[in-house]
């Protein structure tokens, strides 16, 4: 009886917890842009995919205990180990091996799609991102202008992230838009996402950094681009210039409020694109090797 009770609670209090959660918020299930849709339809395959591997454990636990339980009716000769059944080993190797590749081959081709512009046909909005402790901040190379803990950005227009780190190595993560990407020191990384319409979403860090690490949240306002211009046109009407010494205060281990500046020095623009450019002599230098190195494998093969 007790354990009937117990049961019961049990039950109950999963349901109450299910009733709790129908009402959060999880932003990544309810995706406001291609990236992020392209990511949950990812989530809903895995799912799929795990659901059936599940099921397919119980249904087979209940088949084993039913059909080899103890019974004093029980007239075969059972054998609890037996050796060479090609049959199942067959089966259990066969089975893991496709749901791994179905889930690494969209996995896979979805990932690199995401490194793409989603609208190839739109220019994409360029935006810098550098990561401090303890604070985001924005650069919009096209207007000139800067902002700190706030990222405006056009809608249905394709944001091209350019992102780098003044510190610690922290993740950039706007789960409504996007998966997250980091951000490291002296190194630039690219991200693409885009909002289907003008809204207001959570930004954040996903990288622990320190002390007010909770602190590095922000908001991303999604505008029609005439609102967009718009705010750029008063940011540069009301806002104070960034100088050089000022930007150094700012990327100090510290917690502001909402900035924004006219405008910022170009240097800022020209050390990421020497990032950018380092990176990419890098990449080309390394494929260059790899290639000398398989000619002179083939040179010594000839020999």
């Amino acid at each position: 009886m007790k354990r009937i009770k117990t049961s019961f609670k049990l039950v109950a209090l999963s349901v109450v917890f299910l009733l709790l959660l129908t009402g959060c918020d999880v932003p990544v299930l309810q995706p406001q842009g291609p990236v992020g849709e392209q990511q949950y339809h990812l989530i809903l395959w895995s799912l799929v995919l795990m659901f059936i591997v599940i099921a397919a454990v119980f249904i087979l636990f209940g088949v084993i205990v039913f059909k080899y339980r103890a019974s004093r009716k029980r007239t075969d000769n059972y054998e609890p180990e037996q050796e060479g059944n090609k049959k199942l080993e067959f089966i259990w190797t066969i089975i893991p091996i496709i749901i791994v590749l179905l889930l690494a081959i969209p996995m896979t081709i979805t990932t690199v799609n995401l490194e793409k512009n989603p609208s190839p046909e739109k220019k994409p909005y360029v935006v810098y991102v550098t990561s401090a402790q303890w604070k985001w901040i924005f650069g919009y190379p096209e207007d000139g202008v800067e902002s700190v803990n706030v990222l405006h950005i056009p809608s249905d227009r394709p944001v091209k992230f350019l992102m780098t780190s003044e510190g610690a190595m922290n993740s950039f993560w706007i789960p409504a838009l996007g998966g997250q990407k980091y951000t490291m020191n002296n190194m630039s990384s690219t991200l693409y996402l885009e909002a289907d319409h003008p809204g207001k979403y959570l930004g954040k860090a996903a990288n622990f950094n320190g002390k007010y690490f909770a602190h590095m949240n922000f908001n991303v306002i999604s505008q029609k681009q005439s609102d967009f211009d718009q705010w750029v046109k008063q940011v540069k009407t009301h806002s104070p210039a960034l100088t050089m010494s000022e930007y150094n205060k700012l990327i100090k281990p510290s917690v502001v409020d909402v900035k924004t500046y006219s405008s910022y020095p170009k240097q800022l623009d020209t050390k990421l694109e020497n990032m950018m450019s380092m990176e990419h002599m890098t990449m080309k230098n390394s494929g260059d090797m790899d290639s000398d190195m398989s000619g002179m494998k083939g040179d010594e093969s000839h020999e």
